[in-house]
């Protein structure tokens, strides 16, 4: 092993194509997580799930992703990074593959946790590339690829909705199958080995996690900024095909549409990276976690004035600035411990997903029991609380607040 591997560094600095495949690979991976969103209309009745209760298979995905940030994500702290990668990604091509195959409600969930877990190969790659480049450049390049991320997220709706609306709903994930494999493949040849500095054991890893959460309050402030702000991007995504089926009159097709516009969110992450580079972490935090309080109150007019153009411009604003935020957390958590990467982002992105979980749970029952009204406020709720906390940033002392 040479003498930069025992360091945790890889042996070279990535160019551009190796960082756009990071992006790419993260994108195709994180995109799992979300085609399931736009369909729970189909996929309840068809495999006995009250309506109202559908948020679950949502929200099953989203703990399935969170118990595999706290297990799997951390042995990037440990094992060889694309090794782990690519054994991940394995796992997750056979829980696609199940998800196709379901034939009832009990096999398509366990099979949809399994994909929840197995997807978290996309906070292994995060801290991977994070490594190969100077902390000088670092917000940028994590803006790039967390930009492929999002963009997955925002893409996987609409591809999900059409081809779901052409082919069926299991067609969406037999393809999602054949695109794992493609990437399997492709990162076999393109990811360049890294072995951690460190070698604990996999129980000793588990052991040091309380205590980095005790020890570290970045960790904690980012984590409930993310988490409050993922809980009301989960809230509006759930449900809101379901709004627009109802109460405009949209088909699968315009659903995907409707999403698709919404993507274009994804393309504030490189800004924020940018901006992180430059010592802006704190203000631009601050108006990330305001947008998103305004972008609930504008979907809550939307749904008032049946305007669908407003509900567009409420989901672009909910969507960069979800984004903006995450890259600035990101960022700040990668600027702390380098040797504890993976167990940092296992830890902050266990706390959101499961954030977001109650989000998506939540979603179904209070449109369809409630009205958009009670979702929207309940959104913003989420927003506000971690607006508040934000406010309490300015009375912490220096070494305690967010690195910028």
């Amino acid at each position: 092993m040479s003498s930069q591997e025992q360091s945790g560094q890889a042996p070279h600095v990535p160019g551009r194509t190796l960082v756009l495949t990071f992006a790419v690979a993260c994108g195709l991976i994180v995109a799992n997580i979300y085609y399931a969103q736009p369909l729970i209309a189909l996929i309840a009745p068809e495999l006995g799930l009250h309506t109202g209760l559908a948020g679950v298979i949502v929200a099953l995905t989203q703990l399935g992703f969170g118990a595999g940030l706290l297990l799997v994500v951390p042995l990037g702290d440990r094992f060889e990074n694309r090794g782990l990668v690519l054994l991940t990604l394995s796992a997750l091509l056979v829980a696609l593959i199940g998800v196709a195959l379901s034939d009832s409600m009990l096999t398509f969930l366990v099979a949809s946790f399994a994909v929840g877990v197995s997807a978290v190969a996309t906070q292994i790659l995060i801290p991977f590339v994070s490594q190969l480049v100077p902390a000088a450049s670092r917000g940028s390049v994590i803006g790039v690829v967390v930009g492929g991320l999002v963009a997955g997220i925002m893409l996987a709706r609409p591809f999900a909705s059409y081809i779901a609306a052409l082919f069926g709903w299991r067609t969406v994930f037999a393809l999602a199958a054949c695109f794992i494999l493609i990437l399997i493949v492709t990162l076999r040849l393109a990811l360049p080995q890294r072995w951690p500095a460190q070698h604990l054991g996999y129980p000793a890893i588990l052991r040091s996690l309380p205590g980095l959460v005790a020890n570290t309050p970045p960790l904690r402030r980012r984590a409930f900024y993310q988490g409050m702000l993922f809980a009301a991007f989960n809230m509006f995504w759930t449900a809101s095909p379901l709004l627009l089926a109802q109460q405009f009159d949209l088909g699968h097709k315009g659903i995907a549409l409707f999403t698709l516009a919404a993507a274009a969110g994804a393309l504030s992450a490189p800004l924020a990276g940018r901006l992180a580079d430059r010592g802006l972490t704190r203000p631009a935090t601050g108006y990330a976690i305001g947008a998103v309080v305004l972008a609930l109150l504008l979907s809550l007019l939307a749904a008032q004035l049946h305007s669908i153009a407003v509900l567009v411009i409420a989901a672009l604003v909910l969507d960069a600035a979800i984004q903006v935020n995450q890259v600035l957390s990101l960022r700040c958590i990668y600027m702390l411990a380098p040797e504890l990467r993976g167990r940092l982002t296992g830890l902050y992105m266990a706390f959101v997903f499961a954030c977001g979980a109650v989000g998506s749970s939540a979603a179904a029952a209070l449109y369809v029991f409630g009205s958009w009204t009670a979702l929207a406020i309940a959104g913003a709720a989420f927003a506000a609380a971690a607006l508040l906390f934000y406010v309490t940033e300015f009375r912490a002392p220096r070494a305690v607040s967010s690195p910028t």
